[in-house]
């Protein structure tokens, strides 16, 4: 049972690394079948129900509820990011046409910006002159740093 439950979060997350939403959808929903796999075997052996002032027969052991209740929580959290992921693939594939998702260019843009290595977000290149001001910063804007009166 755990190769069950290790292939269906290796399944889901796969499919959770793709760039189609239908197929992030998809992983999430094996995802959510194999946290409730999991949730269910942590819960043991079937036993009897846990309800309190029943009759003590025997030494039968009595069910552990909160593996249950999670396995409940789960399959609720699993429905919501279900029914949200649908939302957002339909209104994906009526504004764009397709439900694959696309870079974001900007992100990429800052992740190749280099560190500044001066203050205030200004690099410094060797002779000390500033190389690319950062457009939020003081020295761009004109504005004295200390100065406000």
């Amino acid at each position: 049972m755990a190769v069950v439950v290790a292939a269906l979060y290796a399944v889901g997350f796969y499919l959770l690394l793709q760039r189609s939403l239908m197929r992030v959808l998809l992983g999430v929903v094996v995802l959510g079948h194999g946290a409730n796999l999991l949730l269910q075997l942590t819960g043991g052996p079937p036993a009897r129900p846990p309800i309190l002032g029943g009759s003590a027969e025997g030494s039968a052991p009595l069910a552990d509820p909160l593996p249950q209740a999670l396995a409940l929580t789960a399959v609720v959290i699993t429905f919501a990011m279900t029914t949200y992921l649908l939302a957002l693939g339909y209104r994906s594939w009526v504004l764009v046409g397709h439900d694959e998702v696309q870079d974001d260019l900007e992100d990429r843009r800052i992740a190749r910006r280099r560190t500044p290595t001066a203050s205030m977000g200004e690099e410094a290149d060797e002779q000390g002159d500033e190389v690319g001001v950062d457009p939020g910063s003081a020295a761009a804007s004109g504005d004295p740093v200390g100065d406000r009166s």
